[in-house]
């Protein structure tokens, strides 16, 4: 089966452009699949109820959170009771929301998915080690196919991940730093690995926010509001294609479309 995680989707852009984008880029390349780092998508910082619906409207099966999950208060409720969504596994067991959820593939198959926060240059969490041990504890034998969203910020650390879990889960796949690294691989024991799958949004930006704006701040320490950009709009993720009897990786490529490409599929549907 062919599996797609789009990175960081940052505010309005990036939701236009997967609104147009996610349900013909599905057709063309076959995905069966996709899930969606969302913790930015609303106004570049956590999400909301209409906008949880208005991503899985678009196409999108499964929305994971990171450490901007509790940014609005509303998301408490689809934490709650919606089972296409899930937070960090390495929260409290308190904290709301799921630590993992199983989606239904195209073809059938059954897919675990989760997310855990990393440690190094990121606000204290318990351990992602641990968390992961317990949530593939947890998962029935019959899912094969396992998709780990690490929300990190130092490739160290999600290399260590990788190495981790490699052959226990079928991909461990980066977000959190918004830029796309070139490593993406299958490693020995089968798991498809890359540190981070890139951002969804306006990259003539910072990070997806108005460049002035964030250099005013970094040069003056005036504090500013670090609005959405809007230009130079792309959906970046990766493809992983998985064998269902193994769960094993058979393959890994990098995506990036850009508003042009997004358009020219638009007008297949």
């Amino acid at each position: 089966m062919r599996l797609l995680l789009i990175g960081d989707i940052v505010g309005k852009p990036a939701r236009q452009i997967v609104t147009r984008a996610v349900r013909p880029l599905r057709a063309e390349q076959q995905i069966d699949l996709v899930v969606a780092n969302a913790e930015n998508a609303a106004g570049g910082s956590g999400l909301t109820a209409d906008i949880y619906h208005e991503l899985i409207a678009a196409g999108i099966d499964g929305i994971t959170m990171g450490d901007h999950v509790y940014r609005r208060r509303e998301i408490f409720g689809v934490l709650a009771r919606e089972r296409k969504i899930v937070r960090p596994a390495n929260y409290p067991n308190e904290a709301p929301g799921r630590d993992f959820m199983v989606l239904r593939g195209r073809g059938g198959a059954d897919v675990a998915v989760f997310i855990c926060l990393g440690r190094v240059f990121m606000s204290p969490v318990d351990c992602p080690f641990k968390a992961a041990d317990r949530v593939l504890a947890t998962l029935p034998s019959e899912i094969r196919v396992i998709l780990m969203d690490y929300h990190a910020e130092a490739t160290s650390d999600e290399q260590l991940m990788g190495r981790y879990l490699d052959g226990r889960v079928s991909a461990v796949l980066g977000t959190h730093t918004h830029v796309a690294t070139a490593d993406e691989q299958i490693l020995p024991g089968g798991t498809a690995f890359q540190c981070d799958v890139g951002m969804t949004g306006p990259h003539e930006s910072i990070l997806g926010r108005r460049i002035d704006r964030v250099m005013e701040t970094a040069r003056t320490f005036r504090p500013t509001h670090f609005e959405v950009a809007g230009k130079d709009v792309r959906l970046c993720g990766t493809v992983v294609d998985v064998d269902e009897q193994t769960g094993r990786a058979t393959g890994i490529r990098r995506l990036c479309i850009d508003k042009a490409a997004a358009d020219r599929l638009a007008e297949t549907r």
